[in-house]
């Protein structure tokens, strides 16, 4: 069965976001686990997460990517902005284990012209700081379009930061298709030989998520616009190889493309009728 949900807004709690994941014949959904564009989290209640999880094991819902603000910058250039980073981190990571077992997806942040290996090294540092042996939660690095100074936007330097941190096993990519397309890796056209470089850089035993997105701009673009699925640069068929790839299928796919509900109750139709069941 595809494993595919969207983005939801997590202001009415996890329940709320549950029922709307069913309405849109979802099975997996994405939330930000506070304010996207600010520091503030919601309190957790402990009723609602229990709801939740009742409703998420009658629905056999698979794992959840939950995705950090976009305000956390771990490479920041200013300590206040790191340190910020580091305990917004930490506290979502504590967060998290209300819902145990899933995923914490972050962008790995911006170097600001300190160069990418000062960038890796901070990331890496906070990642040792906040990472627990005791946490059930899987933090994933997203691959990045490459723009400005983005830390992520090849593979290898995401790896560069997984060889840095401790606790390895705590660890994952996601990968998303507008990103690593904008960032000049070739989907459309050389699919198998992305995932084949993905293997020998990073290792697909840790590809974990994948964000599944269409691009508004070309290969390489280096952009990070999203497109709806099969209206931008990648196309359709190109996403439809993606979430059968023998490699991709049995991951979680989330969609982060500019739609509403009905949009993406159309796409997850769209998808689930393209996606090839097999024994």
């Amino acid at each position: 069965m595809l494993k595919i949900g969207n983005h939801l807004s997590s202001s009415k709690g996890y329940l709320a976001m549950g029922k709307t994941a069913l309405k849109l014949d979802a099975n997996t959904f994405a939330f930000f686990t506070r304010n996207p564009r600010g520091g503030q989290a919601k309190a957790i209640d402990e009723e609602d997460v229990k709801e939740f999880l009742e409703l998420a094991e009658a629905h056999h819902f698979e794992k959840l990517v939950a995705h950090a603000p976009y305000t956390l910058n771990p490479c920041s250039a200013d300590a206040h902005l790191r340190e910020f980073a580091k305990n917004t981190f930490a506290d979502d990571l504590k967060r998290m284990e209300h819902v145990p077992g899933n995923y914490y997806n972050f962008h790995p942040g911006s170097h600001v012209k300190q160069g990418a290996e000062a960038g890796i090294e901070f990331i890496a540092g906070m990642l040792n700081e906040v990472l627990t042996p005791g946490q059930s939660t899987t933090v994933l690095l997203e691959t990045m379009a490459g723009k400005g100074s983005e830390v992520g936007r090849n593979f290898e330097e995401l790896r560069a930061i997984l060889d840095r941190v401790k606790l390895q096993e705590k660890m994952g990519v996601c990968l998303d298709t507008c990103h690593v397309w904008d960032g000049g890796y070739d989907i459309v056209n050389d699919l198998e030989g992305v995932l084949e470089e993905f293997d020998r850089v990073i290792g697909l035993d840790r590809l974990c998520a994948v964000h599944l997105n269409d691009s508004m701009n070309g290969l390489g673009s280096h952009k990070d616009r999203h497109a709806k699925i099969g209206e931008g640069q990648i196309g359709l068929e190109a996403l439809v190889r993606v979430i059968n790839h023998p490699k991709l299928r049995h991951l979680p796919f989330i969609l982060e493309t500019p739609n509403d509900d009905a949009g993406y109750a159309r796409e997850i139709a769209l998808l689930r009728s393209r996606y090839e069941e097999v024994e």
